[in-house]
């Protein structure tokens, strides 16, 4: 396998995925509106196909490279993370590499599962983690007795559906949903995809025509002109001519031998160059043959259109975005800085005057990248950054962040907001980086988290029998009661998460309930609880969850 063979296969594997999203996410067997794996996996891994389309020729080892960056740059939600973990080890066993053979290959495969299962800190089996492992299996003792790639990929294939189909049988909850694990779903619709390339030579195209127009990548032009992918050095130079009267015949058939767009004025005194090359050191070499040179220039013109493709994609997400934040990246002076991810202005405002420099908008059904919270981190002034990911979802995605910044980052594993609310007011600016990381674990160690929202779908979950729009009432992540009412569902909530030692709940209404809704519930709770806690009540417009609660 080359590198043009993994670069196809890998784009495959990304629109086979990206068609079969709706399906991955309606996986997910837990019944609230967060079946978002597909979702996830899928902007994942189109980071990196977006990146690989700019390739062309490049060796395995590269491709490989490239591709593990982008999806680690572009990881979103566990699942998105842990794709992007298996294809970083498989890159490191083709680091070097110009074509790889099917035990090189699936030597690299079984790297990439070590690699994810030593990351993840509590790995789970029944999950995309034993699809990958066990096909993983499969392909390397398919490869000690024959060098069909095609063969041992399709055996390889085969083996993770196998694996995906068991999946109910290592997890319970799989079973009595019915389903088979949404990662692993995900997983081995890029598989498929990696096959069609390997096997037949055909790429799966996207179904969508937005998808399909992504895949093709930006227009390959810069300042009006078209960029070559062989020819990607745009070298301009002036020669001071060493001899006035000298023709330079010879110099502009050779610029022209070694690459394109070429432009040569030979005026009195001075040649002035300007070509498009692969390697611009051939075309600075000929031009000093005829005197001194000045005013070099040789730009990347693919890393400018991968940069400003980034650009117009970012200009975009904001334009859509309620949340117009530009990060601009800034050098460290202070010695703390804070970024938090929520969802909704009244949060973002909270944590604001709490004192978070940088608010991420992302939570539940909306898991921002790890590149979203590098460049969120780098918008800060601080020679350290504290993350707080406020969902169990995001929390691998900002601890990717920490290698790629360029300063230090301390990632809270806080789990919901109210744990986050709860870190920024414990953080004591006389403090040290360490002793308030240990001063701000332990504040959220005391704060137990409520969560109202609704059933997306019919279902069994956990001992319940749920009706599409009923109540879900959640500490933590476990679900606690079903209710058809909504006050019901909250006040009775409140009163689970009370305790005898609570002095303070906090009370946070979403985008879907009206002031006087979330009053009258407060009202109601306070009579069921009593006047000895302290409340504060306060609009976060966060989507999907009606409320927040947590008691301290």
């Amino acid at each position: 396998m080359n590198g043009n063979l993994l670069r196809d296969a890998v784009i495959s594997g990304a629109n086979n995925l990206n068609n079969n999203r709706a399906y991955v996410d309606s996986l997910n067997v837990f019944p609230v509106p967060d079946g978002d794996t597909g979702t996830n996996m899928g902007m994942t891994i189109t980071a990196a196909r977006d990146e690989l389309s700019l390739l062309d020729g490049a060796d395995i080892g590269e491709v490989a490279n490239v591709c593990a960056s982008a999806l680690l740059r572009g990881a979103r939600g566990n699942s998105g993370v842990i794709l992007s973990l298996l294809f970083r080890g498989f890159a490191k066993g083709l680091a070097g590499k110009k074509e790889a053979d099917i035990t090189e290959l699936s030597a690299a495969l079984a790297k990439g599962v070590r690699a994810a299962y030593r990351a993840v800190m509590k790995p789970t089996e029944g999950t995309m983690l034993t699809v990958a492992r066990e096909a993983s299996d499969v392909a390397e003792a398919a490869a000690k007795g024959t060098q069909d790639e095609a063969a041992v990929f399709q055996k390889f294939v085969d083996a993770a559906k196998t694996s995906l189909e068991n999946t109910p049988n290592l997890l319970p909850v799989l079973k009595k949903a019915g389903v088979v694990d949404s990662g692993g779903m995900g997983l081995v619709k890029i598989y498929e995809g990696m096959l069609s390339v390997i096997k037949d030579g055909v790429m799966i195209e996207p179904n969508d025509k937005k998808d399909a127009a992504q895949a093709e990548g930006p227009a390959m032009t810069l300042n009006g002109e078209v960029v070559d992918v062989e020819f990607p050095y745009c070298t301009e130079f002036i020669v001071k001519k060493a001899d006035a009267q000298e023709m330079a015949a010879d110099l502009r058939p050779y610029l022209e031998s070694i690459g394109n767009s070429v432009v040569f004025v030979n005026d009195d005194g001075i040649i002035k160059v300007h070509v498009h090359t692969k390697h611009p050191g051939e075309a600075i070499e000929a031009g000093l043959k005829y005197g001194s040179l000045i005013n070099i220039k040789i730009d990347n013109m693919l890393e400018q259109v991968s940069k400003r493709s980034a650009k117009r994609i970012a200009e975009k997400a904001a334009e859509n975005s309620s949340e117009k934040f530009a990060y601009v990246p800034v050098d460290p002076e202070t010695p703390f800085g804070f970024v938090a991810v929520s969802a909704g202005d009244g949060l973002k405002e909270v944590f604001q005057d709490l004192g978070v420099n940088a608010v991420v908008s992302g939570g539940q059904t909306m898991n921002p990248s790890t590149d979203d919270i590098v460049a969120a981190i780098h918008s800060i002034p601080a020679r350290t950054v504290f993350v707080l990911p406020n969902n169990k979802n995001i929390i691998m995605a900002a601890e990717q962040a920490v290698r790629l910044a360029d300063r230090n980052v301390i990632v809270l594993p806080t789990r919901t907001i109210p744990e986050g609310l709860s870190a920024m007011l414990s953080f004591d600016p006389s403090e040290n980086a360490e002793q308030n990381q240990m001063t701000m674990l332990k504040a959220v160690e005391g704060v137990t988290t409520g969560q109202v929202t609704y059933a997306a779908r019919d279902s069994e979950f956990d001992g319940h029998r749920i009706k599409e729009g009923e109540m879900l009432a959640m500490v933590g992540s476990k679900l606690i009661y079903v209710e058809r009412d909504l006050k019901k569902a909250v006040v009775k909530l409140a009163a689970r998460i009370a305790g005898k030692n609570t002095s303070f709940m906090t009370i946070i209404y979403g985008e879907d309930v009206t002031d006087e809704q979330a009053h009258e519930i407060a009202d109601a709770i306070q009579e069921r609880l009593g006047s000895s806690i302290e409340y504060n009540v306060f609009r976060g417009g966060q989507p999907v969850y009606h409320f927040l609660l947590s008691a301290e």
